[in-house]
């Protein structure tokens, strides 16, 4: 049977009706186009491509490719420009030179954590990562000089790496030249060092509680940089009150706080100030000092966010940075072979790697370097905020506006870098074979935000890749040249694909 007709009133109301919502989705368009010509141009915001209401500039910033689509837009709009993520506008740093000026010449003026909803959520401004203002500037100095007071930089942190580099070897020997993934045993060899300054003691890679929680900060550094994770960092205020997978990342947050927490509680019950055995022990001690001062910023929960900022960024960019490292490193087994020369040339067999080997071993010094320029682990750095309103080239930036330092765009400046989306020792390498320092290199970000723990980092991704190469070639279980190096996820991090190697020993 024919479908009987509407009544002509009841079509032309639905015609009207449509029409009206037609008519303002083109008014608010109208609206936001006219506030976004308003706010940028010469003395105004940087320019960019223009937003559309809710969705900002989601059309053309893709989620799961941020870096990339950011590093086109640059290549548009100049070294300085604002994209609008969600209804927030970001202005974007593009090339060395902008983001030196910003991190570093003008570093007071570009101070700020900026807008990180993920962070902000789980850390709700406490910590190290995720805190601004006078409670960041003092947790973090008492941070490193207590990281410091533990041995970064001196002998005995190179002592506590190079023997857990021993239990790792043990723990590959294990594998009998048969294949496996490296990402658990890297997670905890790397976590234990860092658990060792926090918590005062390591934990067996068995422990079922211990590789649980090496799990959580692995799925963490996924989700975050998932198409969920990046769809949340732009549109928090909805997201919040929706299900779906974004919802996980936070689960696995308390999972690991409150492993911090249990730590916390085992602490107190046995303190002596006159012999503080980690960071968690100085942090008490800390607190009994200024119990009495009003808002002091050293209490239970920051020492709790504390304690998981450095536990989570002490395990997982260095872990992923030498899981990466070891990948390349399949794909490419010539370069293998000239770093493992260097190490029969200048360490031998008998003995470990150390830091001082490094200015005799060029070669392994430059692709440690190119490791991390070529993967870029942290593309966007963390982002920063103008602490004021700020005259920026010849723009004027409203105080709070995030900041994001493009550090791909540094890493990969083909100016500094020939051919820098290959991945090539030489270009840390002079023509007489010495190692050559280069400011573009900011794996770790520049300036007053730059990671707390870098100088612990470089240590542990050379000496690590040093002693394992000293006593394994890794051999990958497919052809090199069907390994893909591309990131399976890259978001504000760069995940790794997922791979199995062997390890045969020397």
């Amino acid at each position: 049977m024919p479908e009987p007709q509407k009544p002509t009133s009841t079509w032309q109301m639905e015609l009207l009706g449509a029409t009206g919502a037609v008519l303002l989705v083109c008014i608010a368009c109208l609206i936001s186009f006219t506030a976004w010509r308003k706010r940028s141009g010469k003395g105004k915001m940087p320019p960019g491509p223009v937003p559309i209401p809710i969705l900002g500039n989601m059309l053309q910033v893709k989620p799961k490719d941020l870096a990339k689509t950011l590093q086109k837009l640059g290549e548009k709009y100049g070294p300085v420009f604002t994209v609008h993520m969600g209804s927030e506008p970001v202005v974007v740093l593009h090339g060395h030179d902008v983001v030196k000026e910003a991190l570093i010449d003008r570093a007071d003026e570009f101070t700020s954590r900026g807008h990180m909803p993920i962070g902000d959520r789980a850390n709700n401004g406490l910590g190290i990562i995720f805190s601004n203002n006078e409670g960041w500037l003092q947790v973090r100095r008492f941070a490193l000089t207590t990281l410091r007071n533990f041995g970064m930089g001196k002998r005995s942190i190179e002592e506590r790496i190079q023997e857990e580099a021993d239990y790792l070897l043990e723990e590959i020997t294990k594998t009998k030249g048969m294949p496996f993934d490296p990402t658990s045993m890297l997670s905890c060899s790397v976590s234990n060092v860092i658990c060792s300054i926090i918590f005062g003691n390591r934990y067996d890679y068995k422990d079922k509680k211990f590789q649980a929680l090496t799990k959580n900060m692995n799925n963490i550094f996924e989700m975050m940089n998932s198409h969920w994770g990046q769809l949340y960092q732009m549109f928090p205020k909805i997201l919040d009150y929706l299900p779906g997978p974004h919802n996980k990342i936070f689960t696995e947050f308390d999972t690991l706080k409150a492993f911090v927490s249990e730590e916390v509680k085992t602490h107190q019950a046995s303190l002596d100030p006159s012999s503080p055995r980690d960071f968690i022990d100085c942090f008490l001690s800390k607190m009994q000092e200024e119990k009495e001062r009003a808002n002091s910023h050293f209490h239970l929960k920051n020492l709790v966010t504390s304690a998981f900022d450095l536990f989570i960024a002490g395990t997982e960019t260095t872990s992923t940075t030498i899981r990466y490292g070891l990948l390349l490193l399949l794909k490419y087994p010539k370069i293998q072979e000239k770093v493992q020369e260097e190490i029969d040339q200048v360490v031998g067999r008998s003995r470990r790697p150390c830091v001082a080997d490094r200015t005799q071993m060029p070669y392994t010094d430059a692709v440690v370097h190119e490791i991390q320029r070529f993967i870029t682990l942290v593309p966007l750095s963390l982002p920063h905020a103008v602490t004021k309103d700020t005259r920026f080239r010849e723009y004027v930036i409203p105080k709070g506006t995030t900041i994001f330092p493009l550090l791909s765009s540094v890493l990969h400046d083909s100016k500094e870098f020939a051919n820098p989306e290959e991945f090539n020792p030489g270009h840390f390498l002079n023509d007489n074979g010495t190692f050559k320092k280069s400011e573009f290199f900011m794996p770790f970000s520049a300036g007053k935000r730059i990671c707390p723990g870098e100088g612990l980092a470089r240590m542990e991704i050379f000496l690590i890749l040093s002693i394992i190469l000293q006593n394994f070639t890794l051999k990958p279980v497919v052809d090199p040249q069907e390994l893909s190096i591309a990131p399976t996820l890259s978001g504000t991090g760069n995940v790794p694909p997922v791979y199995q190697l062997r390890a045969l020993p020397r």
